[in-house]
């Protein structure tokens, strides 16, 4: 493999990680998303989007390379309260520490490459730095890909569910929790 980095993305990144969003939801999730709500991503929308996240967001936003091409991100940051808490609206105990990974990418043709891998472990490790305890994402139930992943780096459903609307079709998330010390498994 050619030399395989993370680095920090800055706001001329904005097109490339739009570009691999785009890519990657219109590859991988043709299961999971209608084909009318693939098919109306603006990718001038999603590239402003990202210009916002990188110059004025909350979010950490690293960048896989392989050689000099970008092949995925990771977006994180402090999780908002609704996203830790319960089912129920309670708190845990750890909800200031707890961080957030809201997007994890990793474009289809670069894939099982470890970019996913040492992009979390570069995330994890910033947030911990920053005094992240625990962290969480949301990972479609049916994305197997996904769930294995994030399992092999020690990180589990938690017991919380939440049903979004993908364009008139319900789409059930689990919420993954986990340790800041990963430790992957072989799949």
């Amino acid at each position: 493999m050619a030399d395989a980095d993370v680095r920090e993305a800055v706001p001329s990144d904005a097109a490339e990680i739009a570009r691999i969003q785009l890519t990657t939801w219109r590859t991988a999730f043709t299961e999971l998303l209608p084909a009318a709500v693939l098919d109306g991503l603006d990718s001038a929308a999603t590239e402003q989007e990202w210009r916002h996240a990188l110059s004025d967001g909350p979010a950490a936003v690293l960048v896989a390379m392989e050689g000099s091409w970008i092949v995925g991100f990771c977006a994180a940051g402090p999780a908002p309260e609704a996203e830790v808490a319960a089912a129920n609206g309670t708190l845990p105990a750890d909800a200031a520490t707890v961080a957030l990974v809201s997007a994890l990418l990793v474009e289809p043709r670069w894939g099982r490459r470890g970019h996913g891998g040492r992009l979390l472990g570069a995330m994890v490790e910033r947030l911990a730095a920053g005094g992240a305890t625990r962290g969480i994402t949301w990972v479609p139930e049916a994305n197997t890909a996904s769930m294995a992943f994030f399992r092999s780096a020690g990180w589990a459903p938690d017991g919380t569910v939440r049903t979004l609307d993908a364009g008139g079709r319900p789409l059930r998330e689990l919420r993954l929790s986990g340790p800041m010390e990963l430790q992957f498994e072989e799949r």
